[in-house]
């Protein structure tokens, strides 16, 4: 049996402001990087403000007709885009696998995962109500509430999941009646450029989705364009924070989705098969390690302890990491060289710190030394107070900590600035509901319960962000209430 070819041919990348595909940009040029051998694959323009204002103004004017535009016309169209989505399955996994390299397999998830998430929103379109209240006496009146969208939406997206990233957040904007100026991130730009060519196809107009590959300095001006009256963000609190400070001198709203450091709770009764594969899986498999709700965090309890380290360190050592475009590969590299060498400092200060490295925390070497691959690792005997238990990694990095009862695993499961998703272990079902409720998280799932449900709200707290995407939240996060009253 032979190995299917991948074709490694990168697409030309434009801004796409309207009907236009502009070659070039006043932001200058990125060289996009081959995470697999560490050579420029492609150069990538990139927009400066000159850019970003003009497509906020063809957002603006393409909003008065699109606001208009038939609820159910609006997801007539997204219907269709989410069906060009599932007929290109096979060209986003290949282009997230040049992207980042994450490996094929992995992005086929994620494209799944963002059909859905654009369906969902379609159906949306035409199913948002009013409240209505009213006393009919002498001093009666009529009154309701128009859900009414804001207008223009800056969307800044993440380099982790590139197709995910804009399915969570532009098919809602779309439905409630908003246009969108995209700035997603210069590292990968192959899958909005795929993206952009199927919202053209799936016949929504000129001007409602503007899509612009930029450095900092066009998601600063973004965020501050007067024409943009709301922003969507993914990525890091240390931007979050520049956005925050810019939305506040403008009064402008925000949604933050940021990062985590989840914790994974696992008590003795749990199935430890399952409670292994997946927490190992889902914290350095999955992404070698490079997403924001990923169970970082291990808590054991103490009977079990050394038990479960055993089967992590066998499960860990398990994982394939290797080439994305290569069958069987499970993991790939991380994205560009800067993350290794941060997260092999970050290694290097949890073993100064007295944390037990049970396996992995080199780069690999051999075929694979002129990439940016790192094996997965995992650290027991994790300080909950210390960096490696406190900061997210942001790669292959697991870090376990024994705990003795349900309230100190709560306690320690607590103690971080983060506060985006949660796990638990356990069959007993009281227990589930009882930790369940005690964490301060936006979202708890327990015993295998699968990440970025499309139907339930995901969002964090504290260091993890601000508003919600998925479910009803997420649409009306997009829309801002007006009240009407007659006498």
């Amino acid at each position: 049996m032979t190995s299917q070819v991948i074709d490694t041919t990168r697409p030309t990348v434009h801004l796409r402001i309207g009907i236009e595909r502009i070659a070039t940009g006043s932001g200058g040029v990125h060289e996009h990087v081959n995470a697999v051998d560490g050579t420029v694959d492609a150069r990538i323009p990139l927009a400066g403000p000159a850019e970003v204002d003009r497509a906020a103004r063809t957002a603006h004017n393409a909003f008065a007709t699109w606001r208009r535009t038939r609820p159910a016309e609006r997801r007539q169209m997204l219907t269709r885009l989410a069906d060009l989505i599932e007929a290109n399955a096979e060209e986003f996994a290949r282009l997230g696998a040049l992207d980042n390299g994450t490996p094929i397999p992995v992005v086929a998830g994620l494209v799944a995962t963002s059909i859905e998430w654009t369906r969902y929103y379609a159906g949306w379109a035409d199913k948002l109500t009013s409240e209505v209240t009213g006393s009919f006496g002498p001093d009666g009146e009529l009154s309701y509430s128009l859900g009414q969208p804001y207008g223009v939406i800056g969307v800044i997206i993440t380099w982790n999941g590139p197709l995910i990233s804009l399915a969570m957040k532009i098919p809602a904007a779309l439905a409630a009646g908003n246009t969108v100026v995209v700035k997603p991130s210069e590292l990968t730009p192959f899958t909005a450029e795929l993206f952009a060519d199927l919202v053209e196809q799936a016949g929504i107009p000129a001007g409602v989705v503007n899509i612009l590959p930029g450095a900092p300095e066009a998601g600063a001006a973004l965020v501050e364009h007067p024409l943009v009256k709301k922003v969507t963000f993914t990525g890091g609190p240390d931007t979050a924070r520049k956005i925050l400070h810019s939305c506040a001198d403008l009064m402008k709203p925000s949604v933050l989705e940021l990062g985590g450091k989840s914790a994974n709770i696992v008590f003795a009764d749990a199935d430890l098969d399952q409670a292994c594969s997946h927490g190992t899986m889902m914290s350095i498999g999955a992404l070698s390690g490079q997403g924001c709700a990923l169970p970082t965090r291990m808590l054991v309890q103490d009977n079990i302890y050394e038990e479960m380290i055993g089967r992590v360190k066998a499960f860990a050592e398990f994982i394939t990491v290797g080439d994305p475009l290569a069958e069987g590969t499970v993991s790939g590299p991380v994205v560009n060289e800067t993350a290794l060498h941060r997260i092999l400092g970050m290694i290097e200060r949890a073993q100064a710190d007295g944390a037990r490295l049970v396996t992995g925390g080199h780069r690999v070497e051999g075929a694979l030394a002129d990439g940016f691959f790192l094996e997965p690792t995992v650290f027991a005997d994790v300080d909950p107070q210390s960096e490696l238990a406190q900061k997210e990694v942001f790669g292959p990095v697991l870090a376990i900590t024994p705990f003795a009862t349900e309230q100190e695993a709560i306690e320690i499961a607590n103690s971080s600035e983060y506060g985006l998703s949660g796990y638990i272990q356990t069959n007993d079902l009281r227990r589930a509901h009882r930790v369940a409720e005690e964490l301060v998280t936006g979202e708890v799932l327990i015993n295998g319960a699968m990440n970025l449900g499309v139907n339930r709200a995901f969002g964090g707290i504290g260091l993890s962000g601000l508003g919600k995407e998925g479910g009803r939240q997420g649409i009306e996060e997009f829309l801002r209430l007006k009240n009407i009253a007659i006498a």
